[in-house]
């Protein structure tokens, strides 16, 4: 029987190698517009494509999250009858790190503010550099998905971007902004407090705009319990968002609003990926 060595592998054993998640591979590519640099990972279902072609999530952040994403559809898709979870394509934007976060996310998913309206750095120093959401949404929308949908048959009537914390901020600015970009929309723990005046004034751009088109979209707000006493208001800011966004329905946008019990800001993660999977296939046609 083998034993655990000073390295923590099994003593005396030699064809130890990489771990993988099947049907996935990764990409480091830069953007056309910017050179700004991407790692992107892509995991496709084992099944052929539905006529209409895969439904698919963009998921920031993806060095924290796309194993996560991956696995949970890669196990609930297999039974989507009694897991509510359609096959899907998980493609996730993430950066050239083994870390779990990058310093570039602060600012590709943020608005540009002026310094004095960002909050303290708890160490005192300064943030990373902000305010690069709008060049970000466009390289998303102008550069990754027409590459996806050029490699593999994708419903676009089935797009869901999903983002947590700032990856939420900037999924509410996707919404606001560019309300067609995707159908379904999963804002996690929104970092509102970050960008708040700024995400308010696209907000009610947003809604005059609705007035005038009505929108064809969803959105999950998810938070943590243990959030409600975060000092940034962090879950009193989402839940005031989406009660105000609730009463759009009529104008087209279908918002739901989650509390994930006993969960803070970081372990919401999995319970938050196992109900927006759902919420993304409750919006097929």
């Amino acid at each position: 029987m083998p034993t655990i060595g000073e390295n923590g592998l099994w003593a005396g054993e030699t064809n130890g190698r990489a771990a993988t998640i099947p049907h996935a591979v990764q990409y480091d590519i830069g953007s056309r517009a910017d050179g700004r640099e991407y790692r992107i990972f892509v995991a496709k279902p084992a099944a052929a494509p539905p006529p209409a072609g895969y439904p698919v999530v963009y998921a920031l952040d993806a060095n924290a999250v796309f194993g996560t994403l991956t696995e949970a559809m890669r196990v609930q898709g297999r039974r989507p009858e009694r897991t509510g979870v359609v096959p899907a394509v998980i493609v996730g934007i993430g950066y050239r790190t083994e870390a779990p976060f990058d310093s570039a996310r602060y600012y590709d998913y943020t608005l540009p503010a002026h310094a004095s309206e960002l909050p303290a750095k708890p160490d005192g120093g300064v943030w990373p550099e902000q305010g690069g959401a709008d060049a970000f949404l466009r390289f998303l929308t102008e550069e990754l998905k027409p590459a996806v949908e050029s490699a593999m048959p994708i419903d676009t009537s089935r797009q869901t971007l999903f983002g947590h914390s700032l990856g939420g901020l900037f999924t509410l600015h996707a919404l606001f902004a560019m309300p067609g970009s995707f159908r379904t929309y999963v804002a996690g723990s929104p970092s509102i407090h970050w960008n708040k005046r700024l995400l308010e004034e696209e907000e009610r751009a947003f809604v005059s705009r609705l007035a005038c088109r009505a929108a064809d979209a969803r959105l999950l707000i998810g938070v943590g319990e243990l959030e409600r006493g975060h000092k940034s208001g962090m879950y009193d800011n989402a839940k005031a968002l989406s009660d105000r966004l609730a009463a759009l329905s009529g104008l087209g946008l279908h918002t739901r609003f989650h509390e994930f019990e006993g969960e803070g800001h970081a372990s919401v993660l999995p319970a938050l990926v196992s109900r927006a999977l759902r919420f993304a296939s409750e919006g097929g046609g």
